[in-house]
């Protein structure tokens, strides 16, 4: 554990070039002192490596000082093969380079490993988007990748519910969720991180201006805030439902968010063989159109106005049907 803590801080240093003592021990979950002893004896061993102290300070290697202990071990390998996507790479215009890629790292492994590390890109395909979904391909998404990877700002023609405005942003990140590409950037004068969808770009002016891309910025933690935010504040309201085994098999293939319901309805409002569940809505309006899918199968105990827009809903779809005939 020890040693491989200890080429791990060799790694990021001669990935990053230059990391505080806070930095290290973030990455690798332990404490400042820790790092502080593994410095030393890394340090006693031969490795080049010193600190700086002060506001810009850290610890770095000699320039042109690197380690021979690079190469992949067959796990490392399938693992960087799970992560490659085909599809997305084709969309940034980084196929080419996720090829060369690939094959630069089978030819990094020893000759009775390249095979078993080549299987897991035969043997696995992962397809961002979801069933009955279209591929969502933005106009600029490539333009919005440069300034992403060169840390340049940009300025764009944004539509959002609030009708069309231009901004001028600092892209801090790109994230595809289902098939669709987010922009994570801030607003220039602003910050904090905001989510643009790249689809709703309709104008794109790239800038020579650089910013200075915030050092502590997490990507990946950043989103699974902001998701945690967005979910909390989109849906405010809970129905509680009972459904048939089949109602129940088809939220379960939707990926419905539910769960049991703490406080029984009375047997008269729950047929037998039925599971009560709670499960959060938007508002009492696409609550009724979402549940009225599942028809018969599902039967909603509260709360009364979402009972009663239901009833709406289908004395009008009764009525629509009944002129036709």
């Amino acid at each position: 554990m020890k040693a491989s803590r200890l080429l791990s801080i060799m790694m990021m240093l001669q990935a990053r070039g230059r990391m505080t003592a806070p930095a290290l021990a973030e990455a690798l979950e332990v404490s400042e002192r820790t790092i502080l002893r593994d410095i030393d004896q890394l340090s006693t061993a031969g490795v080049p490596i010193w600190g700086d102290r002060g506001r810009n300070g850290g610890f770095q290697l000699r320039e042109g000082w690197s380690t021979d202990l690079t190469g992949l071990t067959e796990d490392e390998a399938h693992a960087l093969f799970l992560a490659g996507l085909p599809g997305p790479a084709t969309e940034l215009g980084l196929d080419g380079m996720a090829n060369s890629a690939r094959l630069k790292m089978i030819a990094s492994l020893p000759p009775d490993s390249r095979e078993h590390a080549d299987r897991v890109a035969s043997r696995l395909h992962i397809d961002t988007v979801d069933w009955y979904r279209a591929q969502e391909t933005p106009l600029f998404l490539r333009e919005v990748a440069n300034a992403v990877w060169s840390s340049h700002r940009i300025e764009v023609k944004y539509e959002s519910w609030r009708g069309l405005s231009h901004r001028e942003l600092e892209p801090l990140g790109l994230v595809l969720k289902g098939g669709a590409w987010y922009l994570i950037a801030r607003v220039v004068g602003k910050p904090d991180a905001l989510t643009f969808r790249l689809a709703n770009i309709h104008e794109l002016k790239s800038s020579r201006r650089r910013f200075k891309r915030p050092v502590r910025f997490d990507l990946a933690k950043h989103w699974r805030d902001a998701m945690s935010r967005y979910e909390t504040d989109l849906y405010r309201l809970t129905a509680h439902i009972a459904v048939s085994p089949r109602g129940e098999d088809w939220l379960v293939n939707a990926r419905i968010k539910t769960s049991p319901a703490l406080q029984k309805a009375g047997r008269a409002e729950v047929p037998s063989g039925w599971k009560e569940l709670l499960m959060p809505i938007e508002s009492i309006e696409l609550g009724a159109r979402k549940l009225l899918g599942y028809g018969s199968d599902l039967k909603i105990i509260g709360p009364q106005e979402l009972k009663d827009k239901l009833t709406e809903e289908l004395s009008e779809l009764n009525a629509l049907y009944k002129g036709r005939a």
